[in-house]
């Protein structure tokens, strides 16, 4: 199953995820076409409205050689992140801390774009596994960041979303000719 990831402006974009209710042979299929897209694309991280389906679903995998650091703990000790690698959310749950951090961020969804975006620092996570097993860490850095981006995607929120008033305007032009194209 090849899979075309959707441009800004497609209403899947707009869904909020139905849960995954089991971890079925469909769903196994779909977290490994949605890592090939993501792969194929160069990206860290694809959420399933990206590709059309309305699910509580992403992937994410950071590089060992990104130069953007990441950290994860379990049960309050740092972990190797490579070790859970990729990493597959499912009915994820996230709590974030109040400390902000503002860094480059880019999405799948908008071929090019990449702006200062604003977000929680860390964030504890509570998800399913493609066990269907509920585990729960912590991350910071890309990773946190990019759990961040794809549990939003999951909810209907676009990271053009977080933007402030000024920084929207002047991008508006540039978005309104990406939504025209798709």
């Amino acid at each position: 199953m090849v899979l075309e990831i959707v441009q800004y402006g497609d209403p899947a974009l707009r869904k909020v995820g139905k849960k995954v209710s089991a971890i079925t042979t469909e769903i196994k299929k779909l977290v490994d076409a949605m890592l090939d897209a993501m792969h194929a694309a160069n990206g860290v991280g694809l959420a399933a409205q990206q590709v059309g389906q309305a699910l509580q679903l992403a992937v994410i995998e950071i590089p060992a050689e990104i130069e953007r650091p990441s950290k994860m703990w379990i049960d309050s000790k740092e972990v190797d992140l490579q070790a859970y690698m990729p990493l597959i959310l499912i009915n994820p749950e996230v709590v974030l801390t109040k400390k902000k951090d503002s860094d480059s961020e880019g999405c799948l969804s908008f071929p090019g774009l990449s702006v200062e975006i604003n977000r929680a620092y860390r964030v504890s996570v509570t998800t399913t596994n493609l066990q269907g097993e509920r585990w729960s860490f912590d991350a910071a850095g890309l990773l946190g960041r990019a759990v961040q981006h794809e549990v939003d995607h999951l909810n209907g929120v676009l990271f053009i979303d977080r933007l402030n008033k000024k920084d929207r305007e002047l991008l508006k032009e540039e978005l309104e000719e990406m939504r025209a194209k798709s």
